[in-house]
């Protein structure tokens, strides 16, 4: 029995001397374990955004106002495009953040570049809820 409790001490201790046979056989169960364990076990699948789902987020992006003089765009962003946690009735730091890696993915002009969210103006639907927001960019 010592024997048996000794072998688990060491196995999760770790306790075994490197070239030994206890600890090679380690070593090959966790590359086994690493290398033949199914991604989708841990939810690990790559996000891809769809060519579809890309063109419907950039239908609901729209140019609103540019000035080329002081470097700026006013882009109307719908509210659907953001998701519900992130939509607030005024503007947050989350809500920046959304906002500019949104642009950042789907605006052709601004993919790549770097560019600063100035101001973020939500513009209400009639029953109250945020319809869109007009946000002004400074490259």
């Amino acid at each position: 029995m010592n024997k048996l409790w000794g072998a688990i001490r060491g196995t999760l201790f770790w306790s075994y001397d490197r070239g030994s046979w206890p600890y090679d056989l380690m070593v090959v169960a966790i590359l086994i374990f690493v290398l033949l364990t199914p991604r989708k076990w841990f939810n690990d699948e790559p996000q891809t955004t769809t060519a579809a789902a890309a063109a419907r987020i950039e239908a609901m992006i729209q140019l609103v106002a540019q000035d080329d003089t002081a470097g700026t765009r006013t882009y109307r962003l719908s509210a659907n495009v953001l998701p519900p946690n992130k939509r607030a009735q005024k503007p947050t730091p989350e809500l920046e953040e959304e906002t500019h890696q949104i642009l950042g993915r789907t605006v052709e002009d601004l993919k790549g570049r770097t560019f600063q969210v100035r101001q973020i103006e939500p513009v209400h639907a009639e029953d109250g809820s945020v319809a869109y927001y007009d946000v002004s960019v400074k490259l």
